[in-house]
């Protein structure tokens, strides 16, 4: 640990805190990003996961390496949440920012964050996203294309966005108490930004220097398939919530929707073989569904017609596992009428519906 990162500004408002695992990562390059691109308004603490310090500062430029501060944080489960939290309880800057180590920021991102707070009075900023090199953009959350000041969490489907990329106020993440959740393979970060979206002051930067997110971490524990039940532990957690639980029922309806149509349909959509579909998954995946419908009665109405079907395999534990998949495949071939439209037409205009919410993706930089 180095006790004071000498070269880090007196005083600057942004903590960014870098969580790593491994040397072999590239964090150098996200330290990089911070310090030569962002350095006039941040502090760079890197979270050095299960490893020694030492050998995490051997990969940092030297004329990086004596302007970080590091941390050693040792715990034994592989989630990045603990290593997070221990940064962020740390850190004494106004705003905290959080980086994996594959990821950078484009130069003048934070002082785009920091601008867009003091303009709108925001306590939380989402960044814009983007995707490797040279940066598709990542079209979450998909919000109303003439947002220009504080967002609408439910209207601007701000649950879209699963990670607290940007800068999150520290005094309101103490006011809420809010902290990724431990002790989870993935989805640790789904209830923190949710508390975040509803629970603060929240402006999107459509169009700022974005976080790029880097695409060669092939060991990132969310891309490894695991059972359902520990899939969706995070969800459990989520729902049971007292806090969540005294939503209105709108925010409840929207991040139901958001958790049926990307985790939900999404653990079949990335499960195509059918052996995977034991009874005992079958189970745990119509259970995940009935927690779903019944924290949020109604937000099913706004799905599309294939969306509808799939949620109906799911639910019935005698449908194959066959069908179950090909009604995941069904509802991913965009622009076909069952995809578009609800089973109940009342509901096409609704914010989640199909086609506004594909408009909203579609116009999203």
């Amino acid at each position: 640990m180095s006790p004071g990162a000498p070269g880090s500004p007196p005083g600057a408002p942004v903590e960014v805190v870098i969580a790593v695992h491994t040397p072999r990562r590239p964090v150098g390059r996200a330290v990089a990003s911070v310090l030569d691109g962002n350095a006039a308004h941040t502090r760079t603490t890197v979270v050095c996961h299960n490893v020694p310090a030492a050998e995490i500062a051997a990969v940092i430029s030297p004329r990086h390496r004596d302007r970080v501060r590091y941390l050693e944080h040792r715990d034994p489960r592989p989630s990045a949440s603990g290593p997070f939290n221990a940064g962020m309880a740390a850190a004494d800057g106004e705003y905290l920012a959080i980086m994996g180590s594959d990821d950078w920021l484009q130069p003048g991102a934070v002082a785009s964050w920091l601008d867009l707070a003091d303009r709108t009075g925001a306590e939380t900023v989402i960044t814009r996203l983007a995707l490797g090199r040279p940066g598709r953009p990542v079209r979450t959350p998909p919000t109303r294309p003439w947002l220009r000041g504080l967002a609408d969490p439910v209207k601007d489907r701000l649950s879209y966005r699963s990670a607290p990329l940007g800068l999150v106020s520290r005094a309101a993440r103490d006011r809420l108490g809010a902290a990724l959740v431990e002790g989870m393979t993935v989805g640790g970060d789904v209830p923190y930004v949710t508390r975040l979206w509803f629970g603060t002051r929240v402006a999107v930067d459509r169009r700022g220097p974005a976080y790029v997110i880097g695409t060669g971490a092939e060991d990132r524990v969310t891309y490894t398939p695991r059972p359902i039940r520990e899939e969706f532990a995070f969800v459990r957690h989520l729902l049971d919530q007292d806090w969540f639980r005294a939503y209105p029922a709108g925010a409840r309806r929207a991040v139901c929707t958001k958790l049926t149509r990307i985790h939900l349909f999404g653990a079949v959509h990335n499960r195509p073989d059918p052996a995977f579909w034991t009874a005992a998954e079958r189970t745990a995946l119509a259970d995940a569904a009935e927690r779903l419908l019944v924290a949020a009665p109604g937000f099913a109405e706004v799905l599309s017609l294939a969306d509808r079907d799939l949620l109906d395999t799911v639910q019935d534990l005698g449908v194959p596992a066959a069908a179950m998949i090909h009604a995941a495949q069904a509802r991913r071939r965009h622009g076909r009428p069952r995809t578009l439209v609800p089973r109940d037409l009342r509901m096409s205009l609704a914010a989640e519906a199909p086609l506004r919410l594909m408009a909203a993706s579609a116009l999203t930089r």
